[in-house]
């Protein structure tokens, strides 16, 4: 039975589940509340002091573990146990102040936000990783030619640089868009119960832009619960870069298959691939890839469902949100992560790229065949011409060279020599050399903006 052993690939932990567990969301939630208790200080709706006392007192560490489990076990709130523990916590009179004229879910998105924008910024440190890696990839590869592929079979040769520069500009174009999403994306939310803010007056707004400041965010427009369409783009945007790793990870996984042969992904030494077969070198990293990306992928509709809350909140909707943001990064930090790997280490085969390429004898090069041709007959009577020719060697025992050769539609204008010189699939790649060089450099270029 075959089975995958994820002890021998030795992938690094990203650091995305850290900053999920309890009392990292905790913390990110005391954080919030310490801004609001400063932005209220600053605008007089609560003395200095307590603002001072409450800020001082927003750390998880301080905090007692038993009472908070017997208030979470007694209420069953989200947050009122960890208010009362830091109200408890507060001296003098200050523990009044706590939570003045929040709701809960202004404290938790806001929070949860702030969790999820330090994993944005790890998503675009590993592109920035796996673009330098690629860019080695496409220079090492931008003249290993092979054949191109359409509809699962040859159309004309190619090189493998040629693929490379096309992952690069799909994960160049998802940075663009990670980072152009981040002012609508990571917002604070501070509105109260209904979204109304009439918990603070006419300083609402005021209030929830300093809160905002002080967490480094922007404020919403409309700070009310129910919208989450944000939210949801973020999600959406996450699950399309994992569609492009998965599309990755599946060219590797095929270019594996021994009928291709062209590449194979690293493989630790003593990584077993199956119990009862020794032979296996399974592509367990891009069999990840593509298992983890399917799950991403799946989360999409349940974050456009929570979109659709009801009136001015539902806690239905807000659960749905949690739920897909949390599978989506902890998988999103692992599959970036094995993209990496496959990107540094990925072997390439070139003498089997070229045999694949060698494998019709000549017919991948109907192509420019029939262009040298078009040029003494008209494009249409030479795809014609060659049409026939290709047709039959795909189907008959004679040669698609020697069957051009009989034809004195074709030889009457082409010689042998010119026929063959034209038969040497390297000489037509096109500019797949040049296409991996430039964006080769422009992996590189981008991976240094998101290093500085």
């Amino acid at each position: 039975m075959e089975q995958s052993n994820p002890t021998s690939l030795r992938v690094p932990d990203p650091g995305i589940a850290a900053l999920f567990e309890q009392d990292a969301r905790w913390q990110a939630w005391l954080d919030v509340e310490a801004a609001l208790a400063k932005a209220e200080a600053e605008l007089g709706m609560i003395p200095a002091a307590a603002a001072d006392e409450i800020v001082a007192k927003c750390d998880i560490s301080l905090f007692d573990r038993e009472r908070i489990t017997e208030g979470f076990q007694r209420t069953g709130h989200t947050l009122v146990p960890l208010v009362w523990e830091l109200s408890r916590l507060c001296e003098g009179d200050a523990g009044n102040y706590v939570h003045w004229g929040a709701t809960t879910q202004n404290i938790t998105q806001t929070g949860d936000l702030l969790q999820l924008r330090k994993a944005h910024r790890i998503f675009l440190g590993q592109i920035g990783a796996i673009l330098n890696a690629l860019a080695d990839l496409a220079l090492r590869s931008k003249d290993m030619a092979l054949p191109g592929r359409t509809h699962g079979q040859h159309a004309v040769p190619a090189t493998y640089g040629l693929k490379v520069a096309i992952w690069i500009d799909e994960f160049a174009r998802h940075v663009e868009r990670l980072t152009e999403c981040e002012a609508r994306v990571f917002q604070a939310l501070l509105g109260g119960a209904a979204g109304t803010v009439a918990s603070f007056g006419d300083q609402g707004l005021e209030v929830q832009a300093r809160m905002a400041a002080h967490l480094d965010m922007p404020p919403m427009a409309v700070p009310a619960r129910s919208i989450m369409d944000h939210l949801a783009e973020h999600i959406m945007l996450l699950a399309l870069l994992a569609a492009s790793c998965g599309k990755f990870a599946n060219e590797i996984y095929t270019g594996m298959k021994q009928e291709f042969g062209e590449v194979e992904e690293p493989i630790s030494p003593g990584t077993v691939g199956s119990s009862t077969m020794p032979q296996k070198r399974n592509p367990h990293l891009s069999q990840d890839v593509m298992a983890y990306a399917a799950q991403i992928r799946a989360m999409v509709p349940l974050a456009l469902e929570a979109v659709m809350t009801e009136h001015e909140a539902n806690r239905q909707t807000s659960l749905m949100m949690r739920h897909a943001q949390n599978q989506v990064c902890g998988l999103l930090g692992d599959t970036l992560e094995r993209v990496r790997i496959l990107a540094e280490g990925l072997v390439l085969k070139p003498e089997r790229m070229r045999a694949n390429l060698d494998l019709t004898e000549g017919l991948i090069m109907a192509e420019p065949i029939m262009l040298a041709l078009g040029e003494h007959v008209g494009r249409q009577e030479a795809h014609d011409i060659v049409y026939d020719a290709a047709q039959a060697a795909a189907k008959g025992d004679v040669s698609f060279a020697d069957l051009l050769a009989a034809d004195n539609r074709f030889s009457r204008h082409l010689s042998q020599s010119q026929m063959e010189s034209m038969l040497d699939a390297t000489q037509y790649t096109g500019l797949c050399s040049q296409l991996a060089e430039t964006q080769a450099a422009r992996a590189r270029a981008l991976a240094k903006t998101l290093a500085d």
